[in-house]
């Protein structure tokens, strides 16, 4: 569901600085869109913003999950958040990274879908049950470690968390999807 206006409008020039006006505009064409609303709102934050960035960037596109992957997983939390505005964004985001249609109806079935490898479907299993649990338990968690190091089993931890974090931000602020 849109909601009808968002609670704090995206900021220009004047609310964001110069700084942030200049990132909100190069992310917002990186991105494939003039105003990416979820930049220019949180863009309002001042440093707050840039440090929010470092961190988000360090796991994607920054990350050392494969793209595909990465998008999986934010696809899926998106999905289970009814996060219309991320659902958007990554799907354009996905398409880059090997997310086709076919795909994208596997990710709204989830892990049991037809046509996941196991390693894919350990690791959406393991998103569903962070989103829903807040915890993933001890069967999936020696699943999802039998594909991924330890390093990349914390990255998909701060990863989801990230997402579903954000899914939270957007959601509450009311932030409008990008045209």
């Amino acid at each position: 569901m849109q909601p009808t206006s968002p609670r704090i409008a995206p900021g220009r020039l004047r609310e964001l600085g110069p700084v942030n006006w200049l990132v909100w505009q190069v992310l917002s064409r990186a991105t494939g869109t003039d105003d990416a609303h979820l930049f220019s709102t949180l863009g309002r934050t001042g440093g707050l913003f840039r440090g929010w960035l470092h961190f988000s960037g360090r796991l994607m596109p920054g990350g050392s999950l494969s793209r595909f992957e990465t998008e999986l997983v934010i696809l899926r939390v998106a999905h289970l958040r009814e996060c219309e505005y991320e659902t958007d964004h990554h799907i354009r985001l996905g398409k880059r990274a090997g997310v086709d249609r076919d795909i994208l109806e596997r990710l709204r079935t989830g892990p049991d879908a037809e046509g996941w490898s196991a390693k894919q479907r350990a690791l959406l299993t393991a998103v569903d049950q962070l989103v829903t649990q807040r915890d993933i338990d001890d069967a999936v968690w020696t699943a999802l470690a039998a594909h991924y190091d330890e390093q990349r089993l914390i990255e998909i931890v701060l990863l989801v968390n990230q997402y579903e974090g954000l899914a939270s931000t957007i959601t509450t602020l009311r932030i409008q999807t990008d045209h």
